[in-house]
């Protein structure tokens, strides 16, 4: 299956979200001063709408003039820089979808303009229309063209102009042969001319070489402001001071950082506020900002309710057997409805944050530390957590006995025996005994384990740029590696220890202090559509307890 089936397979199973800023044809009005020569291209998204690709001119083109923002007019805003510094990628980000355009770890990945908006999730109104355009393949060459081919007396405006009406900005289409093919600049020279600013993307690995001030030059004479944005910055390898210096020399004072693989919220957020100062009208990006800040809570507030309704329907999860009945396929069945529900839980984080488990990009779900087995001895260790009893026995791990009713008539004997101390007794004991039944449901240890998994989870897909295509690379600051490192029998003390003191528990909560709507939902079978079957009525049973335990989930957080 190619990945246009995928898109569409895709689309028919994620929810919109509240980021749902669509890749749309280009506006007409936007593009006005576009020389009407130009052929537009499409090509259908995931989104089954179309992106508007824009064509290599004829050697007729027209000059391109450029109107300036007015008040309440969307900000039409260029991405540019070299090749291979990421702009597609951090479109990507910015939008929150990993479909748009086309990210390669090769040059000139993206070769024509392509149009996508930012809208007001409210009212549908387009904020920002952002221009994802080609990279600047040999900046130095054309600066030698301008130099040789215009008058240095005229301003920059007008020497672009002149070299977008040369036949060496027309490409192969120009019928005219060159040893000279300045396309691809002069698509994104083209675009720059009728847009309203720009950000100009700064890959902080790379050294400051010749070419990139040759950029910056020639950015300079369309006489719009350009702010640089320093992309892969978490890299240890980041020439930032460097690059900054450069800048300033070039009157470029105002710049930012948006990694767009290791992303913070708050960088954002100052992309956004460092254009606003340098526009005279800015109200779009204030309102842009505003919205964008309430849909990022809404998200985790919702985030974190998916996850509270999760612990919910697996803490009521019961299951009752007769006195003589073999536990173990009960529980082995019990084990794996808890597994598939956890699954669930994890795909409605991925898909809330746009983040789908497919071929495009990788996600955090394919670490080790979300693949594991939440009833694996191992994982229970590397949490830190340990039953009473210190003892694990199998299948039997992650699900509280009523061990006082299970005596030994069972034939598992020395097994129920050794963990017997590390389960929680069922407080109606007494009246099962009576009647023969027994009654199996997971422990505090594992409802622990399940909320702190998620809780990280969650860190995760708020750290992680959507341009991100390893499942190795960085997931949130200040990562501890808990959870690939298995703490060793002798660390466990020193471990919590530590996390208490530094206010960073390895867990959510310690596991015999389970919060108190966990504690009620023991007594809840109905809640539990693990249990009744009945997924929709036991989802409205537990909603009011849910909004309760995701209060408490929100006051934990693992990032420093």
């Amino acid at each position: 299956m190619n990945n246009d089936n995928k898109k569409e397979n895709y689309e028919h199973q994620k929810p919109a979200g509240l980021f749902a800023d669509k890749a749309l044809p280009s506006d007409s009005n936007n593009n006005a001063n576009i020389s009407q020569s130009h052929v537009a291209q499409s090509k259908v998204t995931h989104d089954n709408q179309s992106i508007s690709t824009e064509s290599v001119p004829s050697a007729a083109t027209t000059k391109v003039t450029k109107k300036t923002i007015a008040s309440g007019e969307a900000l039409k805003l260029a991405v540019v820089g070299h090749t291979n510094t990421g702009k597609t990628s951090i479109l990507r980000t910015l939008l929150r979808d990993v479909y748009f355009g086309e990210v390669k770890n090769e040059a000139a990945t993206t070769r024509h303009v392509e149009q996508a908006r930012l809208t007001d999730s409210q009212t549908g109104e387009v904020l920002v229309a952002l221009y994802d355009t080609p990279g600047l393949e040999d900046a130095s060459g054309l600066m030698d063209w301008l130099e040789d081919n215009t008058a240095s007396r005229r301003d920059g405006i007008e020497r672009l102009q002149q070299f977008l009406a040369a036949d060496v900005a027309q490409g192969a289409d120009s019928g005219v042969l060159d040893s000279y093919d300045y396309s691809q600049e002069a698509k994104v020279i083209r675009q720059l001319l009728a847009s309203d600013m720009a950000i100009y993307v700064v890959d902080a690995r790379e050294p400051v070489l010749g070419k990139y001030k040759d950029e910056l030059a020639i950015l300079s004479w369309a006489a719009i402001p350009v702010m640089p944005v320093f992309n892969f910055t978490d890299s240890l390898n980041a020439n930032i001071d460097d690059w900054q210096t450069m800048l300033a020399r070039r009157n470029l004072h105002i710049s930012t950082r948006f990694d767009s693989v290791a992303f913070e919220f708050e960088d954002e957020m100052h992309l956004w506020q460092n254009l606003a100062t340098m526009l005279t009208h800015s109200e779009m990006l204030e309102q842009l900002m505003q919205r964008r800040t309430e849909d990022w809570a809404q998200l985790y507030d919702e985030a974190n309710i998916i996850i509270a309704d999760f612990l919910l329907n697996v803490a009521s999860f019961v299951r009752e057997i007769n006195e003589d009945d073999d536990p173990m396929p009960v529980l082995e069945q019990m084990q794996e409805a808890v597994r598939q529900s956890e699954r669930a839980m994890q795909h409605n984080l991925l898909n809330l944050y746009k983040f789908y488990d497919n071929a495009v990009a990788a996600t955090p779900l394919e670490l080790q530390a979300y693949q594991q087995d939440p009833f694996d001895p191992e994982l229970l260790k590397s949490y830190g957590i340990r039953t009473t009893s210190g003892a694990a026995a199998g299948a039997l791990l992650g699900l509280g006995i009523d061990a006082a009713a299970l005596g030994t008539t069972l034939g598992l004997g020395a097994a129920i025996g050794g963990i017997a101390g590390g389960l929680l007794s069922n407080t109606s004991s007494i009246a099962d005994r009576i009647t023969g039944v027994k009654r199996l449901y997971i422990d505090p240890a594992t409802l622990t384990l399940l909320a702190t998994r998620a809780i990280d989870l969650l860190t995760a897909l708020r750290h992680r740029g959507h341009a991100a295509t390893d499942a190795t690379q960085l997931l949130y600051k200040g990562e501890k590696n808990s959870l690939d490192t298995p703490l060793n029998d002798d660390s466990y003390n020193n471990s919590n220890n530590n996390a208490d003191e530094e206010n960073h528990p390895i867990t959510v909560w310690p596991a015999n202090k389970i919060p108190s709507e966990l504690k009620k939902a023991r007594g809840k079978p109905q809640w539990s559509s693990l249990s009744s079957g009945k997924s929709e009525q036991a989802q409205l049973l537990r909603a009011d307890m849910a909004w309760s335990l995701s209060g408490k989930l929100q006051s934990y957080k693992r990032e420093s």
